[in-house]
């Protein structure tokens, strides 16, 4: 009998170190939340605290990895749009320099492609930003020692935590065999074992508190600095629209401006061909004008106009008093038409 109890104590045993070999393996790589032992109340709550402040750390990790792939992904973004913005800005003033007449396109084309780069050079910064102030900050803290340090430490505690596990079962083991046969060297091997599970607790104490502590620094520190890079991305984000918002709204106020002055001005008189017979006529000022421009002409209330040319933006050329020149077509009224060969006679 005695030595099937043996046998059976040493089948016990062998099944007791399997288990633990696979818990340690198991919890190596993280912390075991399971509950099942109780040393006592404290431990109890050491054990709950570490455990939310893993899974805390863990999340906070989790999300600072998708901020980072996010900031990748703008920067990536950016880079493609610097190149492409880039590219534009060259065809623009290439076009600007190659129709450098005064043409509003080539104008506006060559604004453009000179504000272009401004607006590139604006997305080269908000990219340097994005690397600075949150890609480097982040990525340090994910792969830190801190973090890692602390957590290790969550996991050696856990680890202790299953042993004492097993070193409970064992006591109970050593206990039945004292019942069963309380001989001296029974006896001796349950204070010994019970020896090692007031250690061991009282190491798990000093683990326990050190962990805790580690973990909580590092849960504050991850919240505070991904508060921080969040916040310098929206900042950065909003200078960047801000300033790029401006280029476009000059860069705007200038074309229409060009625009509008294009249109408004009196146009360019083409040089006439001597064979041509052109029909002038005679026109009389109803209105006075005040000339702005040296291709303009002022008139008086009652001046009589040889009238050359009437522009469809509103404008006539023409002559009077000797001088000839642009005018509001609107001023005059027509009178007669002459023949271009002996205007000049008819008009006075």
């Amino acid at each position: 009998m005695d030595a099937l109890r043996r046998q059976a104590s040493k089948f016990r045993d062998q099944v007791t170190k399997q288990q633990q070999a696979v818990i340690k393996q198991l919890s190596s790589s993280k912390y075991e939340s399971s509950d099942v032992m109780v040393i006592d109340e404290v431990e109890m709550q050491t054990h709950q605290q570490l455990e939310k402040l893993y899974r805390s750390t863990r999340a906070g990790k989790d999300f600072q990895k998708e901020v980072v792939k996010a900031a990748e992904t703008f920067t990536a973004i950016g880079y493609k749009h610097v190149e492409a913005g880039m590219k534009l800005s060259e065809d623009c003033c290439k076009y600007g320099a190659e129709n450098i007449s005064d043409n509003i396109l080539a104008k506006a084309a060559s604004v453009y492609g000179d504000a272009r780069k401004h607006v590139e050079k604006e997305q080269e910064e908000l990219n340097q930003l994005l690397h600075i102030q949150v890609l480097d900050p982040l990525r340090a803290m994910i792969n830190g020692a801190p973090l890692e340090d602390a957590r290790h430490l969550a996991q050696r505690y856990s680890r202790m935590r299953q042993e004492a596990e097993a070193m409970k079962e064992e006591i109970s083991r050593r206990q039945a065999r004292v019942r069963e046969s309380p001989t001296p060297e029974h006896v001796a091997k349950l204070h010994a074992t019970e020896a090692k599970v007031q250690e061991l607790k009282a190491n798990m104490a000093v683990l326990g508190k050190e962990s805790t502590a580690a973990l909580a620094v590092v849960e504050a520190q991850q919240q505070r600095l991904t508060f921080q890079r969040l916040v310098a991305m929206v900042e950065g984000e909003k200078t960047f629209h801000l300033r790029v918002a401006a280029i476009l709204s000059e860069i705007e106020a200038e074309m229409v401006s060009e625009r509008q002055r294009k249109e408004s001005a009196p146009p360019v008189l083409a040089s006439e061909n001597g064979s041509e017979k052109t029909m002038y006529f005679l026109a009389e000022a109803m209105h006075p004008f005040d000339a702005l421009s040296e291709n303009e002409l002022s008139l008086n209330g009652g001046d009589f106009i040889v009238v050359r040319k009437v522009s469809s933006t509103g404008w006539a050329e023409g002559e009077c008093n000797g001088r000839g020149g642009w005018f509001p077509y609107a001023y005059v009224e027509k009178r007669q038409r002459l023949p271009s060969t002996n205007f000049a006679a008819q008009a006075y």
